[in-house]
């Protein structure tokens, strides 16, 4: 499956050292205007080549738009967009192209198709997340017009946590507010200066040791509505985890305090509910991560996602040949040794895309309610 969303739908294509990658926004409103330099800034933060703790491919990573956009507007028709990659060294890959890399998505992808692009991943190359992220870049724009706010932040690479008092905390302080602005500002995207260079040796001793490490991507998402989702089979919590589990390494997802939950008793657990302020019904605290049957309560939507170590290690492992010979592999190149750290705009972006489709169904299910009456 190449396309994501339902009412707004994103379809992608290309692999990691073909021509270029692209893909196609369609369901977007017409009139929006699309700030470009708001997309360069999303790209900056994802790409290589400016960081020594993510791999030195450098691709500029230029958008050049096709379609659906006139005069800086969308019009209301697809949009079309491509980026050329420049920095390619197939040859790289040359050797492994009979062997099954362990963690990668070779065996996987030859046992469904019969052949594939064995150049840096092919189709399965966390290089497609480009393409994600030009699209979220472009959902983001509408969703702040919206008053939604979405921060995505490392809160554990490898041994080292964030201590993230805000969690569960309903309201954003002024405080707070700025951590979560300056997370891009570090040397890795976290929330303070101090937990970002522990995070950033642990990165460090890692790629030294010819190793990788994971970790875990924190995100929380203000300014929404209560009532956006759907229940039972398309839960906005649901559709939320398959968009992030369908992001590159990606192998955990927890809503709130997720499996944390598991080991606590009804009475903790429980968001209590009180009449706010400005008179509306609202919860004292967010355990429970912004959603109760499927459908946003109004408090802020908070999850995490859990990256595995980078499969491409200069270590020694054992596997075998597409001829069953087995081999003893050490893997050469350009690779991230923690991909979770470039992964942050991604999950921004999938955010994005997930909770833009959903207000689009909402709005689309309002106008058909309201036409029956």
């Amino acid at each position: 499956m190449n396309t994501f969303g339902r009412q707004l739908r994103l379809t992608t294509f290309g692999e990691s050292h073909g021509p270029a990658l692209g893909g196609v926004l369609d369901g977007l409103p017409s009139g929006l205007v699309i700030d470009l330099e708001a997309i360069e800034l999303a790209l900056s933060r994802r790409r290589g080549g400016e960081s020594r703790l993510a791999t030195p491919r450098r691709e500029p990573d230029h958008v050049r738009i096709l379609s659906g956009i006139y005069e800086g507007r969308t019009t209301g028709t697809p949009l079309a967009f491509l980026v050329e990659n420049e920095d390619v060294r197939s040859g790289d890959y040359a050797r492994l192209a009979d062997i099954y890399r362990p963690g990668h998505a070779d065996f996987t992808y030859e046992a469904k198709y019969g052949h594939r692009d064995p150049r840096g991943g092919g189709r399965a190359s966390a290089r497609e997340t480009v393409v994600r992220v030009i699209a979220g870049a472009i959902a983001t724009q509408w969703l702040t017009a919206q008053g939604v706010r979405v921060y995505a932040y490392l809160s554990r690479v490898g041994g080292v946590s964030l201590s993230d008092e805000g969690w569960t905390a309903v309201e954003l302080s002024e405080q707070e507010q700025a951590r979560l602005e300056g997370r891009y500002r570090h040397i890795v995207p976290t929330l303070g200066e101090e937990t970002a260079e522990r995070m950033a040796r642990e990165v460090s001793e890692a790629r030294e040791a010819k190793d990788s490490v994971g970790g875990v991507i924190s995100c929380r998402v203000y300014g929404l509505p209560a009532g956006l989702g759907e229940p039972l089979y398309d839960k906005l919590a649901s559709r939320l985890a398959s968009a992030m589990l369908g992001i590159n390494a990606a192998r955990g997802f927890e809503l709130g305090e997720g499996f944390a939950l598991a080991s606590m008793q009804g009475s903790v657990v429980n968001d209590p509910f009180h009449l706010s302020a400005e008179g509306r019904v609202a919860q004292v605290t967010n355990r429970g991560g912004g959603t109760l049957g499927g459908i946003t309560t109004g408090a802020p939507l908070t999850f995490r996602v859990a990256f595995k170590p980078t499969s491409s290690i200069g270590l020694p492992q054992e596997t075998v040949r597409r001829d069953g010979q087995a081999v003893r592999l050490e893997i050469t190149g350009r690779h991230d040794p923690c991909l979770a750290l470039r992964a942050v705009p991604v999950v921004e972006a999938m955010t994005a895309l997930t909770l833009m489709d959903f207000y689009l169904l909402h709005a689309r299910s309002t106008q058909r309610q309201e036409g029956e009456d």
